[in-house]
């Protein structure tokens, strides 16, 4: 069954309050798949739309919202302040791709050393590093006008040919011992994005690659319903209050809201009272320590800083 897309404005459609929460039941009780699921939440998705532009937000808003502002009890121009915000479907998707790389791996923690070889020769470009030939430090000091031309840094040896390590070498030696100093440099190079990675790390991606590659739907459907959850929270008002334009903007924008001891002064939300009513040698030292940081940024623009 198709959700029906309710029509907010001319042009723009999204789904409502209710319509979310029954696509995300649907989803979970496998009713229908999670590209089924994406094509009607983001269907005619447009840049810059957003929820409290719908007559569906609207009108809720209007069962929700107080008579006066619940920080500072003005009753001028009102509005519904969000204590929290829904996560991004991007963040939720990494994070599960990264727990479930990590399964992946403690459940296959060996790759074969010959398929090994040929994920990199397919996936990387490799730039063997120079290595002393005494202590195996690598990327010794180059010098242009003394000679040797080289100079270990570790050992202090001078040489004029350092050694290069040729790339069946340097994976046999990773094999052996993954903490070996000769495998530590980000000498891979990938070749789609141009990165630098050690052993360690190409291992790595090609492990969260097969992983991700083995159970995508699932991924992605984890990852949808979280993000669901967070955005049917947030379009619930289940964590809101009603402030005015200005106790809203503070506690927005500069996190902050009014000091509960004196009801007339901002503080930041993490402090318990704002600087005029701390006792009078905190309250000095917090003036002084905002007025140092003031002369620090305006010195910085002075000099042309950033």
């Amino acid at each position: 069954m198709v959700l029906r897309l309710k029509e907010n404005k001319p042009g723009i459609k999204m789904l409502t309050y209710n319509e979310r929460i029954e696509l995300r039941d649907k989803l979970a009780n496998g009713e229908i798949g999670i590209e089924l699921a994406q094509t009607q939440y983001w269907n005619d998705f447009k840049e810059g739309q957003k929820s409290w532009h719908t007559k569906d937000w609207k009108e809720r808003r209007a069962k929700f919202i107080k008579d006066k502002c619940q920080i500072c009890t003005s009753k001028e121009t009102l509005t519904l302040q969000h204590l929290s915000h829904p996560r991004k479907y991007s963040e939720y998707l990494t994070e599960i791709r990264r727990k479930n790389a990590k399964n992946y791996i403690d459940a296959n923690p060996q790759i074969d050393k010959t398929e090994f070889t040929s994920h990199i020769q397919e996936k990387y470009e490799y730039v063997p590093v120079p290595f002393c030939p005494n202590c195996k430090w690598s990327n010794p000091n180059e010098r242009v006008r003394k000679v040797p031309k080289y100079r270990c840094p570790g050992c202090k040896q001078e040489f004029d040919v350092p050694i290069y390590i040729p790339l069946d070498a340097l994976i046999s030696i990773f094999y052996e011992n993954e903490d070996a100093l000769e495998v530590r440099d980000k000498c891979f190079i990938s070749k789609q994005w141009r990165n630098a990675h050690n052993l360690s790390s190409v291992r790595y991606w090609l492990q969260r690659e097969r992983a991700t590659t083995k159970d995508t739907s699932a991924i992605e459907k984890e990852a949808f319903l979280l993000y669901l959850n967070d955005d049917i929270k947030y379009l619930s008002f289940e964590d809101t209050i009603t402030a005015c334009r200005r106790c809203a903007y503070k506690f927005d924008i500069k996190k902050m809201d009014l000091c509960p001891n004196c009801n007339e002064y901002y503080k930041g939300i993490q402090y318990p009272t704002c600087i005029q009513c701390l006792p009078e040698e905190k309250r000095k030292a917090a003036l002084e320590s905002i007025e140092f940081g003031k002369q620090w940024e305006q010195m910085h623009r002075d000099l042309e800083i950033d």
